[in-house]
């Protein structure tokens, strides 16, 4: 840090500049968990460099996904816990891109934050590092901003972006999908980051006791809804290199319902069945207490099913196989058929 790098009427109006520059020094041994081959340059500069292998290639396409966390951020402020968050961040950009197939090559995080403290801040990015850990991609910059005035000193904000790569040939697009193909639910940890808003709400989390057990939930219920989001980038990887997956739907806010048919093609419709879905018990307890009816449910939340991929029928087993293999207790909820273009729970 440069000594002089210091302003007395900056920090009266409230944003300590050196605190800045100590959080970069404290996450810093983070951010290089993260460093893959590639990575060209140090965090502290104005552009995060990165070199892609290309090799095998014939037109590689580079692919880029944005989003944040949303209000499950509250979570993490009235709990005080600031670790896992960061991996949601992650999550919802890398589960994003490897929908098309890509490979995340690289993410940068952006923190907006009422008070800037150095370690919070630190805290805050080393979800964010194990996130990107967790997807195989390095943290090659990013940026925090102090806001006194705008936001409560205790309050912030998390968004970030990635950006993968994949050969043009192997893009999955759906073009190939056609009736009788199968569709395996890759499971859940919870809620991820979608839906906060009716969480919050209903489970009057400003009030409630976030410390109390719940036997159904086998933890508290602050951990059942701090629980991040899972990764899927490295199993579903392993998937497409074995079997015939022609098309993959990251299932966020919108459900089933809006999700799904984002990789389906003109002329096909999902038809899945209730019955097969394993949804936890954190998505029944709400769906009671709010009085929730079903299509909601579908139309909100995963319901227990983070991702799906949709594969021929002679290779589901082998893609179900490889994905439990990397730890994810894949299973089939059902099958694409005629249809048009929609979800048909039965």
């Amino acid at each position: 840090m440069n000594e002089k790098s210091y302003s007395a009427s900056y920090a009266a109006a409230g944003v300590d500049i050196t605190a800045g520059y100590k959080g970069v020094k404290l996450m810093s041994a983070d951010v290089k968990r993260t460093h893959i081959p590639g990575v060209v340059s140090d965090i502290g500069g104005f552009g995060g460099l990165f070199a892609p292998d290309m090799t095998g290639m014939t037109e590689p396409v580079l692919v880029s996904g944005t989003d944040g966390v949303g209000t499950k951020l509250r979570l993490a402020m009235l709990m005080d816990k600031h670790d896992t968050i960061g991996i949601d961040c992650v999550a919802m950009c890398v589960n994003d891109v490897i929908c098309c197939g890509a490979k995340p090559l690289f993410f940068l995080d952006y923190i907006a934050i009422g008070k800037n403290v150095p370690e919070k801040v630190a805290t805050i990015v080393s979800g964010v590092a194990e996130g990107c850990v967790q997807a195989g991609c390095a943290l090659i910059g990013g940026e925090t901003a102090e806001h006194p005035g705008m936001m409560p000193a205790d309050d912030y904000d998390l968004a970030g972006f990635t950006v993968g790569i994949v050969d043009k040939p192997k893009v999955i697009d759906s073009k190939r999908m056609q009736a009788g193909d199968v569709v395996i639910a890759l499971p859940s940890s919870g809620f991820h980051s979608n839906g906060y808003s009716l969480v919050r709400k209903v489970f009057d989390v400003e009030n409630a006791d976030l410390n109390e057990f719940f036997p159904e939930l086998g933890c508290t219920l602050g951990e059942a809804l701090l629980k991040p989001t899972v990764i899927y980038v490295k199993p579903v990887l392993k998937c497409i290199e074995v079997a015939d997956v022609k098309g993959i739907s990251h299932i966020t806010g919108g459900g089933f319902f809006e999700n799904i048919p984002r990789c389906l093609p003109e002329g096909l419709s999902a038809k899945i069945d209730k019955a097969a879905i394993k949804t936890p018990a954190i998505f029944k307890m709400l769906q009671e207490k709010g009085n929730i009816d079903e299509h909601d449910m579908f139309n909100t939340y995963n319901m227990g099913v983070g991702m799906v991929v949709i594969t021929s029928p002679e290779t589901a087993e082998t893609a179900m196989a490889t994905l439990r293999a990397e730890g994810v207790d894949a299973y089939v909820i059902g099958e694409i058929v005629s249809g048009e273009g929609n979800v048909e729970l039965c």
